[in-house]
């Protein structure tokens, strides 16, 4: 098993150039289901995640191919409907083909995901909206079986909280659904924006685009001829590293970035003192005189994304003062701060709020990622913490980072992947 060793307290410089997002690119390969040519994607990332959901369609009968950030892959000949277990319980994002193999096929089983330990993240909502589009679902020995013999019919769907899996999963059962569908409180993130665009490249009328109301016409199970396109930058890779700039006080510009999906990141890293010099691809972050305290709320798009608050608490702890972060959305999701608290951070807890004081000076140790953005938030500590870090579990890492520690080494970092 491999883990990453750093050498803190050294400054960053250079330019870093951001990979498409992982999060964008898992619904647009999920939606491929829905093609009857050949589905051309380029700028994907090449992390663990993407090559098993590449794997699962695989497994179903397509013909995949991944090569220089390019994807190909042909879902005209499927032989299977069924995502066994051994696959989809490595990776939540399993279940985005839940939709469409329902809606191309009239059946599919699924098993019950697994992934990240962040805490319960439950596919209720994807159920309940596609049973009212027609289908009929039953949970038997660990595996999600859907039957809509006649394909599914468009409904209102209006999901109870905000879910950007359930959202993304029922535009595609949408796409060939008999009808219109509607959703109300969908969910507004870049990711599912760029899934709906694309679908409407391919000649799907979808309508509120970037908005909490949507309304799909579905193609009667008609399948879909797909245009070549890229997926777009991934802005939480991008803010990662805008805050390894800013826990290492250093300058460093970011290219191929989108800076309108990050306002909110943004804000909060300037009223903590650093400046940002925006350009149309380009974000360039300076150093603060002194970093400040901050108040952090985690929400859905637009709001703060719960995916950059463990890197935002590595940073508050170099701030001059207290900050707090409250966690909104997911229950376990400060499971990074034991581990931080190993490093020498005073970070308290209570309930899903944290109290983060500072500036604190960081040790390094052994040290152990629990989840994905968890990880993230262990190197970015390591980065300025006195002497050596072995950060261990770094598969978490490496199911959303493309080759992170080279990255960090262009830009002057000391940082090495070992074996243990």
């Amino acid at each position: 098993m491999d883990y990453l060793q750093l050498q803190g307290q050294t400054p960053l410089h250079g330019n870093i150039p951001i990979s498409g997002a992982k999060n964008a690119s898992l619904p647009l390969i999920a939606m491929t289901l829905l093609s009857k040519t050949p589905v051309h994607i380029g700028n994907v990332p090449e992390v663990v995640d993407i090559k098993t959901l590449l794997k699962l369609l695989q497994h179903l009968g397509a013909a995949c191919s991944f090569e220089d950030h390019r994807i190909t892959i042909d879902t005209c000949c499927l032989t299977d409907t069924k995502a066994t277990y051994d696959i989809v319980k490595t990776m939540r994002a399993s279940i985005l083909v839940l939709g469409p193999l329902l809606t191309r096929f009239g059946h599919c089983e699924v098993s019950l995901p697994g992934g990240c330990a962040i805490g319960q993240r439950p596919i209720d909502l994807h159920l309940k909206a596609l049973e009212k589009m027609g289908a009929t679902i039953t949970i038997k020995s660990g595996y999600v079986v859907a039957e809509a013999p006649d394909g599914l019919v468009g409904a209102a769907i209006v999901f109870d909280k905000i879910t950007v899996t359930g959202t993304a999963n029922i535009i595609m059962a949408a796409a060939l659904a008999r009808g219109t569908t509607t959703i109300t409180n969908a969910a507004r993130e870049p990711e599912v924006v760029q899934l709906c665009n694309v679908l409407r490249q391919s000649g799907i009328v979808i309508e509120g685009v970037g908005s909490a109301y949507l309304s799909i016409h579905g193609t009667d199970r008609a399948l879909l001829e797909m245009v070549p396109f890229h997926v777009i930058p991934d802005r939480i890779e991008a803010g990662t590293y805008l805050c390894a700039a800013a826990i290492t006080n250093s300058t460093l510009t970011l290219t191929g970035v989108c800076p309108a999906h990050l306002e909110t990141v943004i804000a909060k890293l300037e009223e903590m003192g650093f400046y940002c010099d925006i350009g149309e691809r380009t974000i360039t972050i300076h150093p603060a005189e002194t970093i400040k305290p901050v108040t952090i709320t985690t929400q859905e798009y637009p709001g703060f994304p719960t995916d950059m608050q463990a890197q935002f608490m590595a940073l508050c702890t170099q701030a001059s003062g207290t900050s707090t972060i409250e966690e909104r959305l997911f229950e376990n999701r400060f499971m990074h701060v034991s581990e931080l608290q190993r490093l020498g951070a005073d970070i308290k807890l209570s309930g899903h709020i944290a109290t983060i004081t500072g500036p604190t000076k960081l040790s390094g140790t052994d040290v152990m990622a629990t989840d994905l953005r968890a990880s993230s938030a262990l190197v970015l500590a390591a980065l300025v913490a006195e002497g050596e870090t072995d950060i261990h579990r770094i598969y978490h890492l490496d199911r959303g980072y493309e080759k992170l520690e080279e990255k960090l080494q262009t830009l002057g970092a000391h940082i090495k992947r070992l074996k243990e």
